[in-house]
């Protein structure tokens, strides 16, 4: 049974009051069905904000990570060697004879070592060839190219120091060009070792002849010149030799050591 209403008929103020409040109702229920609920709107509310908040950390960049740095543990040297390093005046530029002296002196390991020198130069691309007076020690393997060497090439066998070969070989030898290229042992005009007379050419290299140059990147030389048990005459010849093949006015400074000692700088005669 629906809901009774009442209502006064007879009395007109009465009446008109009762359809005015009746119009009144019917009004505010008609704003209510329009109007959302407030719940609705605070749910409207929370769901926009909860997408909006999503939409934020989507965008927001990830935090970049420290990275912290590891310590790197140096080992120390040994006691040889800290002794050896005392004995060196670090301030002072040694005469040859004198670095050579003291080399001996200072000497680190059981075995006999090598002498090399190392030279910081004015340019990179510096190269030449020098012959030895003395014997450095070093076994330097030689060969002139025929067809036996063109065939351990295309196996990928690489069995020389130093490769000779006549010109007539070199179109043979240009496809091994990108593998005995960055290695220093494509034959060149530059090193000697392009040649109608190999054989004489590689005689020269047998009696000491050695090539040397920069690195590639930088302005550095590297060379054996001997052994520490060689007498200091023949020391000093070979390295004497070799600082006039490289010139002196490319050498800025010149640093002569073992395998095993620290460092000896030595003066350069300009003369």
């Amino acid at each position: 049974m629906g809901k009774i209403k009442t209502r006064f008929i007879g009395d007109k103020e009465v009446e008109k009051k009762q359809k005015e409040e009746q119009k009144t109702r019917a009004h505010e229920k008609k704003l209510e069905k329009k109007a959302p609920s407030v719940k609705a709107v605070e749910v409207k509310e929370k769901s926009s904000f909860a997408k909006a908040s999503a939409g934020k950390e989507k965008s927001a960049k990830p935090a970049k990570s420290i990275k912290t740095s590891k310590a790197v543990s140096v080992k120390p040297r040994g006691k040889k060697y800290q002794e050896a390093k005392k004995l060196i005046d670090k301030n002072k530029t040694y005469t040859l004879a004198e670095a050579i002296k003291l080399l001996k002196k200072i000497k680190v390991a059981k075995f006999d070592e090598s002498v090399e020198i190392h030279l910081n130069v004015d340019e990179t691309g510096l190269r030449g060839e020098v012959e030895m007076p003395n014997v450095i020690g070093k076994t330097v393997r030689i060969k002139i190219v025929d067809d036996k060497v063109i065939t351990n090439l295309e196996k990928g066998v690489i069995d020389f120091d130093i490769l000779i070969t006549h010109p007539s070989f070199m179109p043979k030898l240009a496809k091994f060009a990108k593998v005995l290229g960055p290695k220093g042992l494509m034959p060149n005009p530059k090193a000697g070792t392009i040649s109608p007379n190999p054989e004489q050419v590689a005689k020269r290299f047998e009696k000491g002849a050695l090539r040397w140059k920069t690195e590639a990147k930088f302005p550095l030389i590297h060379q054996m010149i001997g052994k520490l048990s060689h007498e200091e005459k023949a020391l000093i010849e070979n390295t004497q030799a070799f600082l006039k093949s490289v010139s002196t006015n490319h050498i800025q400074k010149a640093v002569i050591k073992s395998t095993m000692s620290p460092g000896i700088k030595i003066e350069i005669d300009r003369k």
